[in-house]
């Protein structure tokens, strides 16, 4: 990789949950009749968001399992693990980076924590049906398979049809395939359309759509003149629009 930074891009747009979404949050302090799996809530507005690392984690893991490229291996007990690719020369790991302790390759991909948009902000914080601040909780039972007996379990999560913005960076150094990087970013993005963002996806959960808008991008004479965004010419796949 060139040291050279040619220029930033930038992909903004928005999340809308289809379904409801719970990516989880800390459970200390759980008061009597909570849920039992909380969201992660932004501690200044109490408001639930999503986290850049799940997301970015999600896309990254998919791509991996589409590619074969995760890194098999056993834990002390002999269970078989699978980690992230670590080679440093596949476009998972250009777009990705590789830990420093492994190979030390920086990621392009920036993904910024995506927070309500204001409108679901709003709609959500006046709402007088939901069941906790911003959220619902979502009751579940668990059957014992021998006894039949019942096994509740409540679940918090953020109601179908929130909207969240989205904000990425993606850094293209001096000798790279720019639309090659991008459109790995695209494919990762579908993927996770195409599968759930959270957790208990396999129960309904965590159904997304992106939106896509232009995108834009700054280079060496913005940032020396102060000059704004430029438009770049490449062109958005239809199941992001």
């Amino acid at each position: 990789m060139s040291g050279k930074l040619k220029k930033k891009v930038f992909l903004k747009g928005t999340i809308n949950a289809e379904t409801g979404i719970s990516v989880g949050g800390s459970s200390t302090g759980l008061e009597i009749g909570g849920a039992d799996k909380v969201v992660v809530r932004n501690p200044l507005t109490n408001a639930p968001y999503i986290p850049g690392s799940s997301l970015k984690g999600k896309m990254r893991s998919l791509l991996e399992k589409l590619y074969e490229k995760m890194t098999l291996g056993t834990d002390g007990e002999g269970n078989q693990t699978a980690k992230p690719c670590k080679c440093g020369k596949c476009p998972i790991c250009e777009v990705f980076g590789v830990s420093a302790e492994d190979k030390g390759i920086p990621a392009r991909l920036i993904v910024r924590d995506s927070m309500l948009t204001k409108d679901s902000f709003a709609e959500l914080e006046n709402s007088k049906t939901t069941d906790m601040p911003f959220t619902e909780v979502k009751t579940e039972v668990a059957i014992d398979r021998i006894t039949s007996a019942a096994n509740p379990r409540s679940i918090e999560r953020v109601p179908g049809g929130a909207e969240f913005d989205l904000s990425m960076v993606c850094n293209i150094y001096a000798d790279d395939n720019e639309e090659d990087i991008l459109c790995k970013v695209f494919e990762g993005l579908r993927l996770v359309q195409d599968d759930y963002l959270g957790g208990s996806g396999s129960r309904g959960y965590g159904q997304v759509k992106f939106r896509i808008e232009p995108l834009t991008y700054k280079d060496q004479g913005c940032y020396e003149n102060n000059a704004p965004e430029e438009a770049l010419g490449i062109e958005i796949p239809s199941e992001l629009l």
